[in-house]
């Protein structure tokens, strides 16, 4: 088509890749202009914009998508306002004939998707959604009886059984629009850190963008999957993927990867590992699907009975916990970890989760809200979903009764200390069968180690045995309720 012809536009949002990005490669079928825009609605999300951390990520990420789309011949828009009516304005003034875009799941996003076909639909400005950021869609897949899904187990075997969407390859050229559109600069959105830099280690861990996470996930699949089922569990050793941030922000398909990996599972050597990343991604799934079919997820809990828990208020406590000052070195040393990294490692992720909600017995929506500001990975699925599922109050969820016992989960998953070595070094002197409990450790032991109880490191803000009788106590209470 002649460079006169109509555009077309496409609309960013969790999708920030070329590659199996179904929205991009309809619009670039049509052979007229493209228009790429990314619309940072603020208001539309509420409580649940950016975090400082993902703001750090997604300035990255729109630069390295920028990049993508210029190699490709088109010029990514930034515009910072409402979506429909930037895009209407946009759409009226380029003459655009179309606007492509990926599923949302979020609870604003079906509404968005509705007010854009009926707005742009009264100028013949047609709205074509499609697949992008899931394996398959939430109204593809039913129990027997028609129902959600609400116990993952079986959610694995349909979605094993159904088929996972094939994934679609990046155009090889777009036909970039001709005319100017005013466009912000990423400066503008000041979504970099300054005074003072909090996120100066976070380059360091990180490579935001879709080539980052290419490299990651095949270094992954290079020197992790085979001892994936095995190692995950380690967070003193690189034995996970750390594609959950490439994920969030559609940096890397999920698709692309799960038919990448499935021929793992033929091979003697990588088969357990490769089984346990395919049942990771459809963790990650699920975490979508529930989201999407019960958009309260994020603020109340999913088995009602919990809206009657007695949780506590404790400013002290909750701040303790944020800074890493529990006194509980594995939490501490997650908690410091996430701030250090803007990632913490899944398991310890469910034992500082664990500590919140158990013994000290605060809301899993303050956990959920502190993840949410400091995660580069903070996914309000993934985020809601696995908050409830260690408070008890979720859909498939650890029993409330399931506490763990900081201590132990530290000698198990970091037997040799040094996980909590990196992230606590006010310990580091201690012994290994010290360090786990400094609290145990005799007056000449923590003097050899140079470590001062209640000086350079805390006592513990709370008993471990009494808070479980405590938490337990509270669970009492409503386990007879209706769920």
């Amino acid at each position: 088509m002649a460079s006169s012809d109509p555009p077309v536009i496409v609309l960013f949002d969790r999708d920030l890749r070329v590659d199996d990005n179904p929205a991009l490669a309809k619009a670039a079928e049509t052979g007229q202009p493209v228009i790429p825009l990314y619309v940072e609605d603020v208001d539309e999300a509420g409580a649940w914009a950016p975090g400082g951390a993902k703001k750090w990520w997604l300035h990255h990420s729109l630069e390295a998508l920028g990049r993508d789309l210029k190699k490709l011949g088109a010029e990514l828009v930034l515009r910072r306002g409402d979506t429909i009516t930037i895009v209407s304005d946009i759409a009226r003034k380029t003459g655009a004939t179309g606007v492509y875009l990926c599923r949302g799941y979020e609870p604003w996003a079906p509404a968005r998707e509705r007010a854009l076909n009926d707005v742009l639909g009264k100028d013949d400005i047609t709205v074509t959604r499609t697949a992008g950021r899931l394996l398959i869609e939430p109204d593809q897949i039913r129990t027997k009886t028609g129902d959600v899904y609400k116990v993952y187990t079986p959610f694995w075997r349909a979605v094993s059984n159904a088929g996972v969407r094939t994934p679609v390859d990046a155009p090889h050229s777009l036909n970039g629009f001709a005319g100017k559109i005013a466009s912000d600069t990423l400066a503008d959105w000041g979504y970099l850190p300054t005074k003072p830099d909090w996120a100066e280690g976070f380059e360091d861990v990180w490579a935001p963008g879709a080539d980052g996470g290419r490299e990651r996930f095949a270094a992954f699949v290079d020197d992790a999957i085979a001892d994936y089922d095995d190692k995950r569990n380690r967070p003193d050793l690189p034995g996970t993927s750390r594609l959950s941030p490439h994920f969030h922000h559609g940096e890397v398909s999920p698709a692309r990867c799960w038919f990448a990996v499935l021929p793992l599972l033929d091979d003697k050597k990588t088969s357990k590992g490769a089984e346990t990343f395919l049942k990771e991604l459809v963790w990650r799934e699920f975490s979508y699907h529930l989201l999407f079919n019960f958009p309260h997820l994020p603020v109340a809990p999913f088995r009602e009975q919990f809206s009657a828990f007695p949780w506590r208020s404790d400013k002290t406590a909750l701040k303790a916990w944020q800074r890493g000052r529990t006194g509980y070195p594995i939490v501490d040393a997650g908690m410091r970890e996430l701030w250090a990294t803007g990632w913490m490692h899944n398991r310890v992720r469910m034992i500082v989760g664990s500590f919140l909600t158990k013994n000290l017995l605060l809301p899993w929506q303050d956990g959920e809200a502190w993840f949410w500001d400091c995660l580069v990975d903070a996914d309000l699925a993934s985020n809601s979903a696995s908050w409830q599922w260690v408070s008890g109050s979720g859909a498939d969820a650890a029993p409330y009764f399931r506490i763990f016992n900081p201590v132990k989960q530290s000698e198990t998953y970091d037997p040799h200390g040094d996980y909590i070595r990196k992230w606590v070094p006010e310990l580091a002197g201690l012994e290994t069968k010290q360090i786990h409990a400094p609290w145990d450790a005799t007056a000449s032991q923590l003097k050899a180690g140079k470590v001062s109880l209640g000086d350079s490191y805390p006592q513990p803000i709370v008993g471990h045995k009494e808070t479980r009788e405590r938490a337990l106590a509270a669970y009492d209470k409503i386990k007879t309720s209706k769920s």
